[in-house]
């Protein structure tokens, strides 16, 4: 008999679906999503959810959507009454303060659209397809306090 995992999902952007749909398709879904507040778009500045907002929506998961993780006592009350065994990160696009990070049993996993170290930053994406890449994929690293940082799981 497998252990299900309580774990907590971080993202924001269309990447970050691409995940949770990779994710669900194999039956593993979180109990939670933090993604970012939704933001004016278009010419008429609608607020606007992230996609990753509507995808939780649409799935019937809990959203918390802080304007900032730092100094937010409430969340990480919430995080730790819980007690939940793994952050898994793609694309949220804030960092993660350590006191946070330190929370979960198992740690906290970033999923990062590049082969690290080779792009870090904000657009990996289209910085391997302007540079004409040949060979791309994803990286998977323990996070730490830092962006786009922390030793590479293998």
């Amino acid at each position: 008999m497998t252990k299900k995992i309580n774990w907590v999902f971080f993202g924001s952007s269309e990447f970050s679906v691409y995940v949770l749909d990779e994710l669900k398709d194999h039956g593993i879904l979180p109990e939670l999503i933090i993604t970012t507040p939704d933001k004016p778009k278009g010419r008429k500045l609608v607020l606007t959810p992230t996609p990753v907002k509507v995808w939780a929506q649409n799935n019937d998961i809990e959203i918390i959507d802080p304007t900032s993780l730092k100094n937010s006592p409430d969340l990480i009350s919430k995080l730790e009454t819980v007690g939940y065994e793994l952050f898994l990160v793609a694309s949220y696009g804030k960092i993660i303060p350590k006191e946070i990070l330190e929370l979960p049993k198992y740690g906290a996993l970033n999923i990062h659209p590049s082969l690290l170290p080779k792009y870090r930053g904000p657009s990996p994406i289209q910085t391997a397809i302007l540079n004409r890449d040949k060979e791309t994929g994803v990286t998977i690293i323990k996070l730490d306090e830092e962006m786009d940082h922390g030793p590479i799981v293998e």
